[in-house]
C-alpha cells in the first residue's frame, strides 16, 4: 500500500476494519481483532463489543495472528481485513453450513476457495502450532474443508495495493 494501511482505507466514510467487525458484531458470534501492539488501527475499533488481541510476534508471520486465537473456546470464524465485500449475510450463509465437525470455507461462485474460514474447536486448538505466513492452510489441506460458494467474487475480493482498491472503487461505485 506504499505506506497506507489498507485495512483504514474508507468505504463509504467508515474504515474498512470497523466495517468488517461491524459486519461480523451483527451475526451474534463474540468478535476478536489481532492487532500488533500499538497499532493505530485500535482507535477506529468499538473496545467495548470487541475483544483486541495483540500479536506482539506479528514479525513472525501470519501464523502468529491464528496462534494469538488459538486459546478461543468454540468454533472459530476467520475473516481478513481486506476484504471489503464480505457482507454479514455471507458469515450467516457459512455459520448454516457448519456442522460442528469440518472446516467450512468460502469460495468464490466458481469455487475458488477464499475467505472466511470457520474451523471447529479441535482445529482452533491445534492453531498454537502453527508456524510462518501461510496462515493455516496446513490444516485445511490435512482437513478438508466443506466448501461454500458466494455470490460472484466477494470470497477472493482481497485488496492489498492503491491500485486495487482504486479498480474496486471504479466497479463498485463504493467511495471513501
Amino acid at each position: 500500500m506504499r505506506g497506507g494501511d489498507k485495512c483504514l482505507e474508507l468505504v463509504g466514510g467508515v474504515p474498512l476494519l470497523r466495517v468488517l467487525v461491524d459486519r461480523a458484531a451483527a451475526i451474534g458470534w463474540d468478535v476478536a481483532v489481532t492487532l500488533r501492539p500499538g497499532s493505530e488501527r485500535r482507535q477506529h475499533l468499538d473496545t467495548s463489543t470487541t475483544r483486541v488481541v495483540e500479536v506482539s510476534d506479528a514479525d513472525a508471520g501470519m501464523a502468529a495472528s491464528f496462534r494469538a486465537l488459538s486459546g478461543i473456546e468454540g468454533p472459530l470464524m476467520v475473516c481478513l481485513g481486506d476484504m471489503p465485500e464480505i457482507e454479514t449475510a455471507d458469515m450467516e450463509t457459512l455459520i448454516a453450513a457448519y456442522d460442528g465437525t469440518a472446516p467450512v470455507r468460502a469460495t468464490a461462485q466458481d469455487g475458488t476457495p477464499g475467505q472466511p474460514v470457520i474451523f471447529p474447536p479441535g482445529l482452533v486448538a491445534a492453531m498454537a502450532r502453527l508456524e510462518g505466513d501461510k496462515g493455516a492452510q496446513g490444516l485445511l489441506k490435512a482437513h478438508p474443508p466443506r466448501l461454500v460458494p458466494l455470490p460472484g467474487q466477494r470470497a477472493i475480493t482481497d485488496l492489498d495495493t492503491p491500485e486495487a482498491w482504486s479498480e474496486w472503487r471504479a466497479r463498485t461505485g463504493i467511495r471513501n
